[in-house]
């Protein structure tokens, strides 16, 4: 018998966590079917537009992940503390992006009468609601229905998408959570998919060289997320390197960002095992492919959140206040 997903989850030990799914048909989740020459190449696109949009709504953050032809990969870290912070109208508004809400929710949305037994059971639901959006749980079912009743739909087919759980690994030390992520990043060029992981499409490390991220597109391949709630929220950008200094509210990687460039390329060029994929030797290190200047890379750094604030918000809340 399988264990319990919250049996699985000790946040006493650790918040970070490798989760991966499977497709379980043999055609393909994405890129493009060898048997059928059928191109299913834009569901990479669905899968990163969600996990992105998923980690602004939930209290849990994004450190990589990468969407391959029949699975994907996620490091992701639990943080239930903000979440413990938000008012009771933020959480409800955070679960309104994704559902339609009971309804004595929506009499309370519209300003009803709301009597005090009322009152007490909508305090039960939203602090229900509070504890579900820092839930690996609720985070992957919201990424894993969709995606599926998306592809059936495309596919003209029912049935079950992926196979029966998603798998769950925590990451008890740092050496492990480094681990995960590089081997999550490395994913395509383990698979010949890309040569270099600032060339690797649909991956966080391609991201965080070079963010893309489109809350315009991401809207349009998740209809069912409302803008109206989620325009309240600015989108989250993956988890920042804090650097090697290590302090008492640690909210970051505790590495440079410098410094995990480097471990991915190094450990790219390594060839392993079983696998076909790795990175040329006479390819110059990735910081001299990149153009990379120190000085400016740890400016920019530390700017991140800034440069990710998308001016879709700042468009629509000038609109709202004008």
């Amino acid at each position: 018998m399988t264990t319990p997903r919250a049996q699985q989850i000790f946040l006493s030990d650790t918040p970070y966590y490798h989760v991966m799914s499977r497709c379980v048909r043999r055609a393909f989740l994405c890129g493009t079917d060898d048997r059928t020459g059928q191109c299913f190449e834009h569901r990479r696109q669905w899968i990163e537009d969600r996990i992105r949009l998923l980690s602004t709504v939930f209290s849990i953050d994004i450190c990589s992940y990468a969407v391959m032809n029949n699975h994907y990969h996620i490091v992701l870290k639990i943080d239930p503390e903000p979440a413990k912070t938000w008012s009771f109208d933020e959480v409800i508004h955070r679960w309104l992006c994704l559902h339609k809400g009971p309804f004595l929710i929506q009499q309370y949305q519209k300003g009803g009468v709301i009597g005090k037994a009322e009152m007490n059971v909508l305090i039960k639901i939203v602090e229900e609601w509070r504890i579900r959006l820092a839930s690996i749980s609720e985070f992957m079912q919201q990424l894993n229905q969709v995606i599926a009743r998306q592809a059936n739909i495309e596919d003209n087919c029912t049935g079950r998408f992926w196979e029966g759980r998603y798998k769950s690994q925590p990451l008890l030390t740092e050496e492990a959570l480094l681990t995960a992520m590089a081997y999550v990043d490395l994913n395509p060029i383990r698979a010949t998919m890309a040569k270099t992981p600032e060339n690797s499409a649909h991956t966080s490390i391609k991201e965080r060289i070079k963010p893309s991220f489109s809350i315009e597109q991401a809207l349009k391949t998740n209809p069912d997320i409302k803008p109206h709630y989620l325009q309240r929220f600015t989108i989250k950008a993956l988890l920042s390197f804090e650097g090697n200094i290590k302090h008492d509210n640690q909210e970051g990687v505790l590495f440079s960002h410098n410094d995990y460039l480097i471990l991915v390329d190094t450990t790219g060029r390594i060839q392993r095992s079983g696998k076909r994929g790795s990175i040329p030797n006479h390819f110059s290190s990735i910081l001299k492919r990149l153009n990379i200047d120190t000085d400016e890379w740890i400016e920019n750094t530390q700017q991140f959140e800034a440069l990710y604030y998308n001016k879709f918000y700042y468009q629509r809340r000038k609109r709202n206040t004008a």
